[in-house]
């Protein structure tokens, strides 16, 4: 498998040396990429577009960042009016909305097909651009956010909890977090053991624990829900025993906007703390003296892993582009060359898509040693799907109706039935 993938990324690498001809007309070609504001996600570009234009003298690009909300609001704005940018930087959880909606380029044939792109790109991320069985962009990070979580070595330290830990169980992982969990004289909890009631969290562990039990959260029809199930209630009630039962975390105190776990891990009052690598990442950028791990936790119901995935970063062209073969010519140097994309994953502190590129880790884990964890974890992982609109879906649905159900306010079998009538609510509307 591994000289196959070789192969294949030898023969992508000279279709790109190849491609120079075909350019729209003789003169110098102007670009523009649009991306959203992250520092390393900023660099990443800067320092591709550099390499592509010493190698591409007739080919500028002009790189436009926006902040995350502006951004979403930007593609669905301009989109609609066509007159976005040649060349996007999108995640792939929300491409083929705008893919079916006649608003993207497929990719050319003599570029990638899927079945070549398949034995290059994990499956999980490469899938969200997969629409309609037609491949509308490439992927350059697997957005993990299930199977992984920080730990604080100095915590573990100061309640004798050996560390690294060794966790064969879920049942480890929770009676380690139930030592680690800290109150003040009032009894009010001042550390979390375990957090993982975030906006991110709350949905990918009610994926996983579907997945794992064998279930599926899409209804027969694949395009609307089924939450109302057996797998989904036992998720849940795991979800409400980690509050209600094991006392590891808060979910007043502890949540999206009160002691973020991004935030108050780094800050020292979360032991472990559930949240993709790229929180990592953050982290050691701003909390640059803090001493961390991160590392692989068990599976929820001690069976195979299985995850839902969204699809991450990557690229995508306009249908609108005046200049598609130098666009596709500058999405096949970022996304195919392996050195390429290596250099994008350690600049924004991402996971890579392309297989070749954890196969050979070295460069990335010399920045990032914390992603190893997650390397494991990559082969299980499935795109989370259709689910008509991701951030409707996990952040105004999934997250607040398990929120209730952890604090108290609702009981299992209310949270599972609102999230499915609120989620098939959503599907119908669209």
């Amino acid at each position: 498998m591994r000289k196959t993938i070789w192969f294949i990324v030898l023969v992508a690498a000279l279709l790109l040396s190849a491609c120079g001809g075909g350019l729209s007309g003789g003169g110098k070609v102007t670009l523009r990429l649009w991306g959203h504001q992250d520092p390393g996600f900023q660099k990443a570009n800067d320092d591709l577009i550099a390499k592509f234009k010493a190698a591409n003298p007739n080919i500028d690009v002009k790189y436009e960042t926006f902040s995350y909300d502006d951004y979403i609001q930007k593609l669905q704005t301009s989109m609609a009016a066509g007159n976005e940018a040649d060349v996007i930087e999108m995640f792939g959880t929300w491409t083929c909305s705008y893919a079916l909606g006649g608003r993207l380029q497929e990719v050319p044939a003599d570029i990638m097909t899927y079945d070549q792109a398949a034995k290059i790109f994990y499956k999980a991320p490469l899938d969200g651009y997969y629409c309609g069985d037609k491949l509308y962009g490439l992927p350059v990070e697997f957005n993990q956010e299930n199977g992984g979580a920080l730990v604080n070595p100095v915590l573990f330290e100061k309640h004798n909890v050996p560390y690294p830990p060794k966790w064969n169980t879920f049942a480890d992982m929770i009676a380690d977090a139930q030592k680690l969990t800290e109150y003040d004289a009032s009894g009010k909890m001042t550390t979390s053991g375990f957090d993982f009631v975030t906006g991110d969290g709350l949905p990918a562990t009610l994926f996983a624990g579907i997945l794992e039990q064998g279930g599926s959260y899409f209804a027969a029809d694949g395009k609307h829900f089924n939450f109302d199930t057996p797998e989904a209630k036992k998720t849940i009630q795991m979800m409400v025993d980690l509050v209600q039962k094991y006392k590891v975390v808060d979910p007043v105190l502890f949540n999206d906007t009160s002691n973020e776990v991004s935030t108050s891990f780094f800050t020292g009052n979360i032991a472990i703390g559930f949240r993709g690598s790229w929180a990592a990442g953050t982290g050691v950028s701003e909390y640059p003296d803090m001493k961390f791990g991160y590392v692989e936790i068990p599976t929820y119901f001690g069976g195979e892993r299985h995850f839902a995935a969204d699809s991450g970063w990557g690229e995508v062209v306009s249908v609108n582009t005046k200049h598609a073969a130098e666009a596709w010519k500058f999405v096949q140097f970022m996304m195919t060359v392996p050195e390429n994309a290596m250099l994008y994953n350690i600049d924004s502190r991402t996971i890579p898509a392309m297989k070749v590129n954890v196969e050979k880790p070295d460069a990335l884990l010399a920045v990032a040693p914390y992603m190893q964890a997650t390397f494991d974890l990559l082969p299980h992982g499935q795109y989370v799907g259709n689910v008509t609109n991701h951030d409707q879906l996990f952040y105004e649905i999934i997250y607040p109706d398990v929120l209730e159900a952890l604090q108290g306010v609702t009981t299992v079998d209310e949270a599972a039935k609102k999230i499915n009538d609120d989620a098939n609510a959503m599907v119908d509307a669209k």
